[in-house]
């Protein structure tokens, strides 16, 4: 092996790790676009302003609104170069198992792109929100996986253990219900990211407790995994893990409700969620994958 490939492989594990770590940051501050009410601080795409493609002076959006909107598009940027010096260092480290995986980031941060541009231009339609929140989730999962797998290949589990999958596709297929439920609540409140922005037609309280039992039946879910026999330890340990990050975050979700959904709350449950997430994803990743 080259030097080249060598170094391509040590390199492996900090990229992944940033890859996710960007992937997670580009959810929080497109959180704090919305929640600053800065959505349309560039109100054109892919320009932020006509003529322009940065801020410019005396901008009607105002300097504050369009720079917190600004920076989000940078991080876009800098997201877009990480996965691309990941795609090159799984190509040179001979990672045959990590290719398809390292390329859906890179397609998926172009997809994220165009419903940046899409969401923008139809005036933060909440549709359009929850989607682009949506493919990060996915981002996020399969940028989770890569970093799970960066140091040697795995290899699926045999299906031995058939409940116990079973329980887990439910598990994650519940954590995504609750995820995307959340996100029609998020449509549906005060906090568009522009005055302007359209809403959801939902009663607020009845979304809201649609999430709310979503999110219950997850947790009940949770408990039945956790008290299932022939539980590997890994599995268990996430799990755990989950429990914590979940009953904390649920703790917050009613806090901020009677609270009134204040910004900093609602930024701090949005952290949660990414963190939820990534839980469930590791906690499916520990039943079906094994090292190879």
């Amino acid at each position: 092996m080259s030097k080249a490939d060598s170094l391509a492989r040590r390199v492996l594990a900090p990229l992944t790790g940033l890859l996710l770590f960007l992937q997670s940051a580009l959810v929080i501050t497109g959180g704090a676009v919305r929640l600053t009410g800065s959505g349309l601080g560039c109100p054109t795409w892919p320009e932020c302003t006509p003529g322009s493609y940065t801020p410019i002076a005396n901008q009607a959006e105002g300097q504050f609104h369009a720079w917190i909107e600004f920076g989000n598009r940078l991080l876009t940027f800098a997201l877009f170069f990480a996965a691309v010096a990941t795609v090159i260092a799984v190509f040179r480290s001979h990672r045959g198992d990590l290719r398809f995986l390292a390329a859906t980031q890179i397609l998926g941060i172009l997809g994220q792109g165009v419903l940046g541009g899409i969401t923008v231009l139809t005036n933060l339609n909440p549709l359009s929100v929850a989607s682009h929140f949506i493919l990060s989730i996915i981002l996020i999962a399969a940028a989770t996986s890569l970093h799970s797998r960066r140091r040697h290949p795995f290899v699926r589990t045999s299906s031995s253990h058939v409940r116990i999958s079973r329980i887990s596709l439910l598990h994650i297929f519940l954590a995504f219900a609750a995820i995307a439920i959340g996100t029609l609540v998020t449509g549906t409140g005060p906090h568009a990211g522009d005055v302007e922005s359209p809403r959801l037609n939902f009663h607020i309280t009845t979304i809201t407790r649609f999430h709310s039992a979503s999110v219950w039946l997850l947790l009940i879910v949770t408990f039945i995994f956790i008290f299932t026999k022939n539980l590997n330890h890994e599995t268990r340990r996430w799990l755990y893990l989950f429990l914590f990050i979940s009953i904390a975050q649920g703790a917050l979700g009613y806090i901020q409700y009677f609270l009134g959904v204040p910004e900093l709350l609602v930024g701090a449950h949005l952290l949660g969620s990414v963190l939820v997430w990534i839980a469930a994803w590791r906690v499916r990743l520990s039943v079906v994958r094994k090292p190879a």
